[in-house]
């Protein structure tokens, strides 16, 4: 075993011999009423955790639950149909599944990738110094919860979805081909949490400028109005320990610690290469917003500025 769970990273990986697999899985209920959607974005959330180990994926298998007494099985054809489109869209396929009856529906993925075992893309190898690279903007939390109770303008929704079913794998290849020192991909623990678990595994501290985090167009307006999700509030309230504020806008510090689904990778790269990531990035079509950086500190404590 290479990474397990002590250090809470994205997947598990098991040497075997030259090689290492990389396994993952990841489910939940759905965020967008479009059921072929929600399988894309359930997809692309569940592929993000084998890029974020600096892995190819391999193949993947289904997991789905489902009222079949209650909704009609399109509606489950639809959801396996999205999550086959965003697996072949990675160049893989889903190979086998298992499905249950239940009373509210479920999918998610489980994905087995392969790394080189020298080649392992941890959120424990951190450096003071490193500067910290998001490739996502953040705020599908405050718009899922907004669609839920149709206050979501279509715009900003659609943008949301964009986001959520684009998969990492570009984000994921640049950062292996410049070299980078940690990573982690950004999802229900949102922003400040997934960092405070990179800092804290790699026994540092952080700093980030909040005016630096990109955000998905209309979450701010979602934030401002109070429509916020119970996990992003249960990390608000859980991470705070180890978070000392500026004085933000409330609702951006919302969105911090907003519950994100197929975030982003959140990268740590040494200063030295920061301008060769941006660039692979940039050339790949995929954000390069430059958020902090990792600094000498209590291990997992974060300024935000």
């Amino acid at each position: 075993m290479l990474v397990g769970i002590a250090t809470n990273d994205d997947a598990a990986v098991y040497r075997l011999g030259d090689q290492a697999l990389v396994a993952t899985v990841d489910v939940f209920t759905p965020i967008v009423d479009d059921p072929f959607d929600f399988g894309r974005i359930a997809a692309a959330n569940s592929l993000s955790d084998v890029y974020a180990m600096g892995a190819r994926p391999l193949f993947a298998l289904s997991i789905i639950g489902f009222p079949v007494k209650k909704l009609p099985l399109s509606v489950m054809t639809d959801i396996l149909r999205g999550g086959a489109a965003g697996c072949a869209a990675a160049g893989i396929a889903v190979i086998g599944g298992h499905s249950i009856d239940d009373a509210e529906p479920k999918y998610g993925l489980s994905v087995v990738g392969v790394v080189h075992p020298e080649r392992v893309v941890r959120n424990s190898t951190g450096r003071a110094g490193d500067v910290l690279v998001l490739t996502k903007p953040i705020g599908t939390g405050v718009i899922s919860q907004a669609v839920k109770v149709g206050a979501a303008p279509a715009e900003t929704l659609a943008a949301a979805v964009a986001s959520m079913a684009a998969l990492n794998r570009e984000a994921g290849e640049a950062m292996v081909e410049i070299g980078v020192s940690a990573a982690t991909d950004i999802t229900g623990f949102g922003l400040l949490g997934h960092l405070h678990e990179l800092a804290h595994a790699s026994g540092l501290g952080a700093r980030i400028e909040a005016a630096r985090v990109p955000l998905l167009p209309g979450a701010l307006e979602v934030a401002t109005a109070g429509t916020i999700p119970g996990g992003s509030k249960r990390n608000a309230a859980y991470f705070e320990r180890w978070v000392r504020y500026a004085d933000l806008d409330p609702a951006l510090r919302v969105l911090l610690t907003d519950a994100q689904t197929s975030g982003g990778l959140l990268i740590a790269v040494p200063a030295a290469r920061l301008e060769a990531l941006r660039s692979a990035l940039r050339a790949r079509g995929v954000l390069d917003a430059v958020i902090g950086e990792l600094v000498d500190g209590t291990a997992g404590a974060t300024e935000v500025g």
